[in-house]
């Protein structure tokens, strides 16, 4: 090609169109495939992860210091120790840290607690909202592809929020296996089925967007014939409408007995015991073993409510 006609080309107006949009496009293109690279790479280390953590949320009015005595019972007598990682959310999600995960725990306590943990439905939907805040960033610096789930009154109300509203951002890479509530009241303070609270209606309403794999712990304390000093016992049960026929497994267990008022729990031992035993993944050989496999997950002792 001669310098005429190059000349020529190069005063071709279309030709200089064409080029625009080849460089635009360069320039658009390099980043993203520089994202789907370190997206797929992202994945396929999620997918590789052993990490299986169990995540808390407390009640209201508590904080992340509120599973201490529970955490030193999960720990003793086992010869592998859970680390704990605490993460506070202040109501703009801002997020604070405090301890680790040891880097040799496939099985570490993330307890998650919140700035505003005041009682009420309104703040229960704020709390679900901030809870994810922080799912989302543990979820992308830890790249687990599984966890279990543990909530104490309120903070069951708030995972089932979560679940409800917010899992299924996350579940196409992440399978919450086991959900443990404690003294949970699915119907705050009524004793009356007929009378059900707005939470309860909406709960119920939206409980065909639960994972179906998922299998469910609902404990309850035995105080006296009626509640656990605080929730009623109606209440705790109440969980049935939401979970049954929507989930896995619903297993509903009442803990009697020595500290089986609402406070004390978290800190009872047949509850430490039953975490240990339906929550926890089994231990072998100083190792995490897996329960994905077997045929039932439910409480063979309790009240096995499963469909």
């Amino acid at each position: 090609m001669n310098m005429k006609k190059a000349n020529k080309l190069l005063k071709n107006p279309n030709l200089k169109w064409i080029a625009l949009v080849l460089l635009v496009v360069m320039v658009f293109a390099i980043p993203g495939y520089k994202w789907m690279e370190k997206d797929n790479q992202a994945r396929a280390q999620r997918m590789k992860s052993a990490l299986s953590p169990v995540i808390m949320v407390p009640g209201s009015s508590a904080t992340t210091e509120r599973f201490n005595e529970l955490v030193k019972l999960l720990n003793q007598n086992t010869p592998t120790k859970h680390s704990v990682l605490k993460i506070n959310v202040s109501t703009n999600g801002n997020l604070s840290y405090s301890g680790s995960i040891n880097k040799n725990d496939n099985e570490p306590f993330i307890i998650i607690g919140f700035k505003n943990n005041k009682d009420g439905y309104s703040n229960i939907k704020k709390q679900a909202g901030w809870l994810d805040e922080a799912f989302e960033a543990i979820s992308q610096d830890y790249k687990f592809n599984n966890f279990k789930a543990f909530g104490h009154s309120n903070g069951g109300l708030i995972w089932t929020y979560w679940l409800e509203h917010y899992y299924s951002t996350y579940s196409d890479e992440i399978t919450m296996k086991r959900l443990m509530t404690v003294g949970t009241p699915y119907n705050f303070s009524e004793k009356n089925m007929n009378h059900k609270t707005q939470m309860l209606e909406d709960f119920i309403k939206c409980k065909n967007r639960l994972p179906k794999s998922l299998v469910v712990y609902s404990v309850s304390g035995g105080k006296n014939y009626e509640s656990d000093g605080i929730v009623p016992e109606a209440s705790v049960a109440a969980g049935k409408y939401i979970f049954q026929k929507q989930v896995k497994s619903y297993t509903a267990m009442t803990i009697t007995g020595d500290k089986a008022d609402h406070s004390d729990l978290p800190q009872n031992q047949q509850v430490v015991q039953v975490i240990q035993q339906y929550l926890l993944e089994p231990i072998k050989n100083n190792q995490v073993i897996s329960r994905q496999g077997k045929k039932s997950d439910n409480d063979k002792n309790g009240q096995n409510e499963q469909d």
